[in-house]
């Protein structure tokens, strides 16, 4: 009975405390405006503008005819150096699960017969299949697979001595297929990334004001004085930047699904778990800020130099395959990478959380450090 008495009250005050929090928030007319204008401002802005570059292209091979013409084929993929094998598969069944993983952004399939059908002189399909999750790169990288099978096709003809001319000799055409994204719309990549990304600068910026700002008003050493707990205090900041953070990506995901028709394979419960639990990780990392702060000055200070590396480290807008080994290392201490990567695989190929337990068990890592630092370095700033 006493457990329940105690719960009872610990869930009053925090309900008090969100209270308070959420109408400090609301009546600020400033907060109002930076809470809807940059989310609408943004979603159509990086949906109607934004575009990637193309570094690398990695790259597996099913050759289901291993002869000599085939082998010559694919030397002229290995001879280019924006292609990196990474994976060659006994059969078409291993290509889901290496481009799920992400692990190869293309996939070479040379069918059976392919040396006889060209020296019977009849033109030869070759497939290419694209993770179209990453539409722009996509494209590129479909434009690098056709200018290579071109170019293996004018070298026959020049071997052959039929340049220019023609004749019955075979030639190889390209059958393309981009998995996720078929048109290679690039807001298709982009608009999903934003649910997150968009969630991450407010939850970021309100958790990191939330302290400092009592510091700053004087009311820091009244709100000490209550019964609320250090605890209690802090969970209270922390649900608000939450709240704020869901209607974001709500508003994100709106606009994504109905305005830039853009479909939505996956679960809304699985993303808004995912949400979640990056808002989690995130609010942690804010509140370490802002209990280290004495002025909201010295919190966009600290947000400045935090967020814009957190950004470019997410793979929002450069494939993280692309960076140096270093700083892909880096990423991993970056919770915007995993939930840029989690909303995608959702939204565009219906991942379920099962397949992102890399992506959740590592946020629940950051939040696991940011929560219990911030916890920290709070009561040791206020006692």
């Amino acid at each position: 009975m006493e457990f329940i008495n105690n719960l009872k009250s610990f869930c009053q005050r925090l309900f008090f405390m969100v209270q308070k929090e959420l109408l400090t928030t609301l009546k600020d007319k400033r907060m109002r405006v930076m809470m809807i204008v940059p989310a609408l401002t943004q979603g159509f802005l990086f949906g109607y503008a934004a575009s990637y570059n193309l570094d690398e292209v990695p790259y597996a091979v099913v050759d289901m005819d291993h002869s000599e013409e085939s082998r010559q084929l694919l030397a002229h993929f290995q001879g280019n150096k924006s292609f990196q094998l990474v994976a060659v598969l006994d059969n078409v069944k291993g290509i889901k699960e290496i481009v799920d993983s992400e692990k190869a952004m293309v996939a070479v399939v040379i069918p059976q017969n392919f040396a006889r059908h060209l020296a019977q002189g009849e033109n030869t399909p070759v497939q290419l299949i694209a993770d179209g999750r990453n539409s722009s790169t996509a494209g590129i990288a479909m434009g690098y697979c056709s200018n290579i099978i071109n170019a293996y096709n004018i070298e026959r003809a020049k071997n052959a001595g039929l340049a220019g001319k023609n004749a019955s000799l075979g030639m190889i055409q390209v059958e393309s297929r981009t998995w996720y994204n078929p048109n290679q719309l690039t807001r298709w990549i982009f608009s999903p990334g934003l649910i997150a990304m968009i969630a991450f600068v407010q939850v970021l910026l309100l958790a990191g004001m939330s302290i400092a700002k009592e510091r700053e008003q004087g009311s820091f050493d009244q709100l000490m004085v209550t019964p609320l707990s250090p605890v209690e205090i802090l969970l209270g900041k922390a649900v608000v930047p939450m709240l704020v953070g869901v209607v974001q990506s709500t508003m994100l995901f709106l606009i994504a699904r109905f305005w830039f028709e853009i479909p939505f394979a996956g679960s809304v419960v699985d993303l808004y778990i995912l949400l979640l639990i990056f808002m989690l990780s995130l609010t942690g990392a804010g509140l370490m800020i802002s209990a280290v702060s004495a002025t909201m000055q010295q919190v966009m200070v600290y947000l400045m130099v935090l967020m814009m590396p957190m950004v470019l480290l997410s793979g929002i807008a450069t494939p993280i395959n692309n960076m140096p080994e270093i700083l892909q290392l880096c990423t991993w201490a970056d919770p915007l990478r995993f939930a840029v990567d989690g909303v995608r695989r959702i939204y565009l190929e219906g991942a379920a959380l099962g397949d992102l337990s890399e992506n959740i068990a590592a946020l629940l890592a950051i939040a696991g450090i940011t929560l219990p630092g911030a916890g920290w370095l709070f009561y040791n700033r206020s006692v």
